[in-house]
C-alpha cells in the first residue's frame, strides 16, 4: 500500500497540509476519490450518521453531494498531536429549491501510520442564509490560493 504523505507523528506544518489535502478533496465533490484516503475500514460518526468501510463512505458522499449544490467548503487546522487532527470548518451550498445554508463544525480525526484516516467524528450545525450573505464565490473545486480562510472570514 501507497502511503498518504503526510503520514503521523504530525508537525505544525504537515497537520496544515493534511487540512488542506482533505479540503480540496472535498471540494472535488468526487466520492470514489475522496474514499481513498480513509482506511479500508475507516469509521465515521457524521452528525447521527454512522459509516463503516470506504463503500460507506462512497455511499454516503454520494447522498450528501446529490443533496448539497454547489458544494463549498473551507477547512481550519484547530489542534493536532501524534496521529490526531482537530478542524473547524464551514460549507456552503444549496438544496433543489434553492435555499442557501452554511454549515458549521468540528472534526476529529484519527490516522493510521499510513497516513490513511481511520476514525473521523463530525459535529455539524446548519444555519439558512440567503445568497446574498454567501460568502464562498470561487468556481467549483478547491479553494484559490490566497482567498480568505474561516478566520479571515469572521467564522
Amino acid at each position: 500500500m501507497a502511503d498518504h504523505p503526510p503520514v503521523p507523528p504530525f508537525t505544525y506544518e504537515s497537520a496544515v497540509q493534511k487540512v488542506r489535502m482533505a479540503e480540496n478533496g472535498w471540494n472535488s465533490r468526487d466520492p470514489h476519490k475522496v474514499s481513498l484516503v480513509y482506511a479500508e475500514d475507516s469509521r465515521w460518526r457524521n452528525r447521527d450518521e454512522f459509516v463503516t468501510g470506504r463503500e460507506g463512505i462512497v455511499e454516503f458522499l454520494t447522498r450528501k453531494w446529490s443533496r448539497e449544490l454547489d458544494y463549498r467548503l473551507i477547512k481550519e487546522l484547530w489542534a493536532f498531536g501524534g496521529n490526531r487532527i482537530a478542524v473547524r470548518f464551514a460549507y456552503e451550498c444549496h438544496d433543489e429549491a434553492g435555499q442557501w445554508y452554511r454549515s458549521y463544525g468540528n472534526e476529529n480525526w484519527e490516522f493510521n501510520d499510513d497516513g490513511l484516516m481511520a476514525v473521523r467524528h463530525a459535529s455539524i450545525n446548519d444555519l439558512a442564509i440567503s445568497e446574498s450573505e454567501r460568502r464562498y464565490h470561487w468556481p467549483l473545486g478547491p479553494r484559490p490560493e490566497g482567498h480568505p480562510g474561516l478566520s479571515e472570514l469572521g467564522f
